[in-house]
């Protein structure tokens, strides 16, 4: 493996982790960065760098952002946020790995993508529940406010240092478990 291929493997895995927390910002930030040229994608994948798709995921993206400020409508949008989460960190995983056989690319777009976004996604709907039977939804706009720049630094992070962004990704996965961990020891 060379360490082009494992560079591509830790910005997937880093945009993923952003999918999680917002599903159109990272891909947004990805096309971006092909658009400018900060990034080449895949041979396939090269149509998101395009105007068209910049525009469009920029505009998707804004629409997400203030969605989740909206009461109910957020927790609306954490009901498919899961479901999408799975699908475009899968997306995100595929279109930057480098050199890897479709069968081995693929299997990793499954499981380090889709999974990655599917526990942060799953994590984050659970936050905003929590916030909402809490505090009768005074908090979620806080919860949002977090998980937006989470989504945006990790995506920048990723984008220009992948290394630092999977040990980003390796962090928010410890402190979900922790977490986890403690409600799950308080509820019992």
């Amino acid at each position: 493996m060379t360490t082009e291929t494992l560079i591509s493997i830790f910005l997937g895995i880093g945009l993923a982790a952003s999918v999680g927390f917002r599903v159109f910002l990272p891909i947004f930030a990805l096309s971006l960065a092909s658009y400018l040229g900060l990034w080449e994608l895949n041979a396939d994948w090269q149509w998101i760098g395009s105007t068209a798709a910049v525009v469009a995921l920029g505009v998707a993206t804004l629409v997400e952002i203030f969605g989740y400020y909206i009461p109910y409508i957020d927790n609306l949008l954490d009901s498919i946020a899961i479901p999408l989460a799975a699908i475009a960190g899968t997306a995100v995983m595929v279109s930057t790995v480098a050199d890897l056989s479709p069968v081995i690319t693929w299997a990793l777009a499954i499981i380090a993508g889709g999974g990655t976004a599917t526990a942060i996604s799953s994590a984050s709907g659970a936050t905003r529940l929590t916030s909402t039977a809490t505090t009768a939804g005074i908090a979620n706009p806080v919860v949002s406010t977090v998980e937006t720049g989470t989504s945006a630094i990790l995506s920048i992070v990723s984008i220009f240092v992948p290394v630092i962004g999977f040990i980003l990704v390796l962090i928010v996965l410890y402190l979900i478990f922790k977490v986890y961990k403690k409600i799950k020891s308080s509820s019992s």
